[in-house]
């Protein structure tokens, strides 16, 4: 019996070539669109999968009006150590790139010549390693990072400096500082890229002086803090209770040394949570961090959701070809009911069709999924592989082809197998009329799918458009800036400066790495006026050391004061803020000349700075201020032109002759400008892709709909035409349901897209808004795709003989 539904399977496959290959090739399509995702979305959810006790291990998150953050100060995590009986391990990273030796750097090993730049550094303490469990390769357990200078490597960094070497004790020397060495204590694993933490190398904080007193000073936030609890702790009700016990007995005392008035009410207005390390890859989206740009379990569920509807298209696509086609099989159904043939038995053979459509369909799913992989990676951001050698891969593809060729089928073999045998052999089937508002709905259901990705689509392009070209507040285009220049001494990167300056396309140069894109340096600190009548609560901006030269270069505005001058000495002692700055300061009347106290600290302020973003869209404009000094490791150069190929030769050789043994290592502006938002442009991309392929097969459940409505009406249309209709009058008349269908797809496709959209565009402080017309042009385009997916049937059944057409019933 098996083998002879296999045979009328395939025979039907033979005998209806056209709609086979639009069954099978719709149905390969979206399975190869819904394994590409479940490849990115196994990919996503396999982060922090490994870590020891990973059930209790935390970040710790502060909470503060509303915002979410993890910066702790530097005695937070020792305190949590030694004061909290819950605690078994806690310890600290400081991964920004706020004080030197964390980020990147230049490194060598203690000998060599020639330095290597390398990213992925950490200040790291003992703590966070117990707290951590990371194994070793090589290495004492409890003695990695408790002594001055000393550092951590994984397995990968071990092996390119010291291949099949036992590296501890081996020494490197950072940024070209021989008389800081450090030494090599521990090899850990790699994290093969499936961790939250992107680090190579762990440096010591034993013994860094970050500033004078850090390590038990309360008032500053730079470290991330880790911590492991005994078995058995509710990590909530702790939270909740060191909260309390660290704000009352260590907060408290730093706000009244600074003049705050009510520090116990600025207890009710924050607080702590204990996040798992598994959610932090996929569950920081909310969450202020160091960490480079992680993942978005919102996006997993999106791209899981755009997955389930591809598939829903094509086996509704599935479902109309079939019952579309239901004519051809009406008689055999009547022939085989009356020979014997049970309900059963032909519901049997139908869904043995399916089931040949959907294995054939997941073959060829696979070799598509296979072809489009590297373009697929490529818009991704991935490295994504089939897992081809999985013992668990070809059972699921097996039983994912059984249940789709299932549900896809279900439906046509109940409707096709409940034909009466004695209706059909008079001729008095009425082919599906009763099931076209079913048809309608399943296209409606398919193209308001199809037109909120469009919608998607259109909304993430504008955005980002938006993005890089709203104004900033400073000038992105060209701007040269070239890394690496604090292995420099001061004297040798002034040097290099003052010689960029004699270049005839040069117009300034800064030397300074607190730059307005991700990459540059960051430091929030606390500002309070200085009076008597002290704010409640500090702000928080950002301290940042510029030069002379860096608010020109910068393209920055001054709109008051002015800038730090060579012939005022008391600029050691001013600051240049921006609006932001003196809005949250609260500095009413004229900002100029108004002190401000910083740790301590008696400043006045020289200069106001038109707001600029110096972060993404995705956060508020920041207040920052500049003080004077020079931060050495990056150095800007605006140009005169927009073309540099011949500037780059001239500031090479000037980098040669001021560090012969490093390469030079150089970027633009506006491209790490643009590299902030690489995440948004790659889903857009991927929308894109998407969209582009939800319409191809939803076009095909158009065509389907077309064809079986020509096949309905093939005898009125028959009669229209002996009565005097043009080709054009019933071209019309056929098109007419679908553009309705497609007008109540636009009707409610559209408010769940704009509903859908704007939540995504409340991640972003500045966005350009969704706009009426958006929903206007999608509805046209979707007018016209359906309008030209039908065209070709109606107007084949417009042209058909009008006599065959009447004695085909």
């Amino acid at each position: 019996m098996l083998k002879n539904y296999l045979t009328i399977a395939l025979r039907q496959l033979r005998r209806q070539r056209m709609y086979s290959v639009i069954k099978v090739g719709g149905f390969a399509l979206s399975i190869a669109a819904c394994l590409l995702i479940a490849l990115w979305i196994r990919d996503e959810l396999s982060y922090d999968r490994d870590w020891a006790n990973a059930n209790r291990l935390f970040r710790v998150v502060s909470l503060y009006n509303g915002e979410k953050g993890v910066s702790a100060p530097g005695p937070f995590a020792p305190t949590l150590a030694s004061e909290f009986p819950e605690v078994e391990a806690a310890g600290s990273l400081m991964p920004n790139d706020l004080f030197y030796g964390a980020g990147s750097n230049e490194l060598k090993r203690a000998g060599d010549a020639q330095n290597t730049y390398e990213e992925g550094f950490t200040y790291a303490d003992q703590g966070v390693m117990k707290a951590l469990q990371i194994p070793l390769i090589y290495g004492t357990p409890t003695h990695l990072l408790d002594a001055p200078l000393t550092m951590v490597i994984t397995q990968r960094k071990a092996e390119k400096y010291f291949p099949h070497q036992d590296p501890v004790g081996k020494t490197f020397i950072l940024n070209n500082d021989k008389d800081h060495p450090y030494k090599v204590t521990g090899v850990i694993p790699d994290f093969s890229g499936k961790s939250h933490l992107p680090y190579d190398f762990y440096l010591t904080m034993k013994g860094a002086v970050f500033f004078p007193g850090e390590e038990n000073y309360w008032g500053a936030n730079n470290h991330d803090a880790y911590i492991l609890l005994k078995p058995g702790v509710n990590p909530n009700a702790f939270a909740a209770r060191m909260y309390h016990t660290i704000f009352s007995k260590y907060i408290i005392p730093v706000m009244k040394s600074y003049g705050v008035k009510d520090p116990k009410a600025e207890e009710a207005k924050g607080g702590f949570e204990l996040q798992p390390v598994g959610d932090i890859y996929l569950k920081s989206y909310n969450i202020h961090d160091d960490l480079p740009r992680l993942g978005d379990i919102r996006l997993v569920w999106m791209f899981g959701g755009i997955a389930a509807f591809i598939l829903l298209i094509a086996c509704i696509n599935f479902i109309n070809l079939s019952t579309a086609r239901s004519a051809g099989r009406a008689k055999e159904v009547g022939l085989r009911k009356v020979v014997g043939s049970q309900r059963s038995s032909l519901i049997a053979q139908f869904l043995a069709e399916s089931m040949v459509f959907s294995l054939l369909s997941f073959f060829l799913a696979l070799i598509l999924a296979r072809i489009l992989l590297p373009f697929f990676n490529h818009l991704a951001g991935k490295s994504l592989d089939i897992p081809w050698g999985e013992w668990w891969f070809a059972p699921l593809i097996l039983l994912s082809a059984g249940v789709v060729g299932l549900v896809a089928g279900l439906y046509p073999a109940f409707y096709l197998s409940h034909f009466k045998p004695i209706k059909v052999l008079k001729g008095q089937l009425t082919r599906g009329s009763r099931n076209a508002s079913l048809r309608s709905v399943l296209v409606v259901f398919q193209f308001t799918t199809s037109i909120m990705l469009i919608i998607g689509t259109f909304v993430i392009y504008r955005q980002m458009e938006f993005i890089l070209h709203k104004k900033v507040g400073f000038d992105k285009d060209q701007v040269m800036i070239v890394q690496g220049t604090g292995t420099l001494s001061d004297k040798d990167v002034r040097a290099f400066k003052e010689d960029l300056t004699h270049l005839s396309q040069v117009k300034s140069v800064s030397i300074g790495d607190y730059l307005p894109v991700n990459g540059g340096k960051r430091n929030g600190n606390s500002f309070y006026k200085w009076s008597t009548a002290a704010t409640d609560a500090p702000y928080f901006a950002q301290f940042w050391i510029a030069d002379y030269d860096y608010i020109s270069t910068m393209g920055m505005h001054l709109v008051e004061g002015r800038n730090f001058s060579r012939d005022m000495a008391g600029d050691t002692a001013a600051m240049i803020v921006n609006q932001m700055f003196v809005k949250k300061l609260h500095l009413t009347g004229d900002p100029v000349g108004q002190e401000i106290n910083h740790f301590g600290q008696r400043l006045h302020i020289i200069g106001v700075l038109e707001d600029f973003n110096s972060e993404s869209f995705r956060d508020t404009v920041n207040g920052v201020a500049l003080f004077l000094g020079i931060s050495p490791g990056m150095v800007s150069i605006k140009t005169q032109t927009a073309d540099v190929t011949t500037l780059i030769p001239q500031v090479t050789a000037i980098w040669k002759k001021a560090a012969p043994d490093q390469p030079i290592r150089f970027t633009f502006l506006d491209q790490s400008y643009k590299r902030m938002y690489a995440d948004v442009e790659r889903d857009g991309n991927l929308l894109t892709s998407f969209s582009i392929l939800a319409v191809v097969i939803a076009c095909l459940g158009l065509f389907a709909l077309a064809t079986f409505m020509a096949e309905q009406r093939k005898k009125e249309l028959g009669i229209r035409k002996v009565l005097g209709a043009s080709v054009g009058n019933l071209t019309a008349l056929m098109s007419k349901d679908f553009v309705v269908l497609v007008g109540i797809s636009v009707l409610i496709a559209s408010p769940i897209a704009w509903w859908g959209m704007q939540k995504w565009l409340q991640e972003f402080v500045y966005r350009e808004e969704i706009s009426w017309w958006i929903i206007a042009v999608v509805g046209i385009i979707a007018m016209i795709i359906a309008l030209g997916t039908v065209a070709f049937q109606s107007m084949k059944a417009a042209l058909e003989n009008p006599i065959k057409s009447l004695r085909s019933e």
